[in-house]
């Protein structure tokens, strides 16, 4: 009886410190990175090992950040577009490479919804949200002129890059975070991780289920785009990506109409809200692109590029004469729960 008491209180101390006795430990942490936070959980088989793989994991996104941000300006991404026109291919790391091979297959697939090319546009329209006035005409010419499928040139056998156009900037935004996510998944796998959820302000990618679990639960926007918080859906994930692309928090409003962050490559201008889109897919460079695609395209249209992508599923969310509606593609999981906050 006393060994078997001793037993007990072994196993409630060892809960209550947050770990189970012989099963896998859950480890978290925080960090800012790609101007977002960055939450990783993971389950491994000691506190001590999580920790460092988790210190692994935030030292690739920080790798990953110096080759494909458009913030820094001695990223390789930024003195690659500094470098336009080129006048001849450059070759480019293998990152970059893959995500700008990745970037242009989504474009085509799109008719150019999505462009990594539309950093003159975006650059013009983070100047206009923040001051609330419409670009001058002149400067939205000046910047579409620099923006477009024939603006960038792979070379696929030598994985080299020509930038074709004076004054054209490079924008990995809709799909940079996304890739890292999934390099950061690989990571983990590669450390013997097999259960591991990352969450980038909102773009998510989980791997195997957590122990006794039949997946990661998850939260996607609200019904309303317009509402930051209210009634949400919560979604059961296994090996793979979600993400959603909206106004709800980084919309701004001029004249009366409110605009998204996300740029219409086809106008130059924000896409026009509320609405939100939510994308699943196998992993989540192709979740972050495609959602910033959909936005562009609208429901039907958008709906229609996510089911041409194979294991891949959308919810889209718009106002119409002020009242919330709603389409799915036929895929969207069928396990969806609704919940409250």
């Amino acid at each position: 009886m006393i060994l078997r008491l001793a037993a007990c209180v072994a196993c409630l101390l060892a809960m209550a410190a947050g770990c189970t006795l012989g099963g896998p430990v859950r480890v978290s942490e925080t960090r800012r990175l790609m101007g977002v936070p960055w939450t990783i959980t993971l389950h491994a088989a000691s506190a001590t090992a999580g920790e460092q793989v988790l210190g692994e994991a935030f030292a690739e996104v920080e790798r990953l950040e110096a080759i494909l941000s458009d913030y820094k300006p001695e990223s390789e991404l930024s003195r690659l577009s500094a470098a336009a026109p080129t006048a001849a291919v450059l070759p480019v790391s293998a990152d970059l490479w893959r995500v700008l091979d990745r970037a242009v297959e989504i474009r085509d697939a799109t008719d150019g919804a999505f462009d990594p090319t539309v950093g003159p546009l975006t650059t013009l329209w983070r100047q206009s949200r923040r001051s609330g006035v419409m670009p001058l005409p002149e400067k939205l010419a000046a910047a579409r002129e620099a923006v477009g499928p024939d603006a960038l040139r792979l070379d696929r056998g030598r994985k080299a890059v020509a930038l074709e156009r004076p004054g054209m900037r490079l924008d990995l935004g809709g799909i940079g975070m996304g890739y890292a996510i999934d390099r950061v998944l690989e990571l983990l796998r590669s450390r013997g991780i097999r259960a591991a959820m990352i969450d980038a302000s909102g773009d998510v990618a989980v791997s195997g289920p957590p122990p006794g679990t039949a997946g990661w639960r998850i939260d996607v926007a609200a019904l309303d785009p317009a509402a930051t918080t209210g009634a949400q859906e919560t979604l059961l994930l296994v090996n793979a990506a979600v993400t959603t692309s909206g106004d709800a928090f980084q919309g701004v409003e001029i004249a009366g109409i409110r605009y998204s962050h996300i740029v219409d490559p086809r106008t130059g201008l924000g896409v026009v809200g509320p609405a939100a889109v939510t994308v699943i897919a196998p992993d989540c460079a192709t979740a972050d692109a495609l959602a910033t695609a959909a936005s562009v395209l609208g429901p039907e249209a958008g709906l229609r590029a996510v089911a041409a992508e194979p294991g891949c599923a959308a919810r889209f969310v718009w106002l119409e004469a002020g009242n919330p509606r709603e389409t799915r593609s036929p895929n969207w999981p069928t396990q969806a729960s609704q919940t409250a906050e």
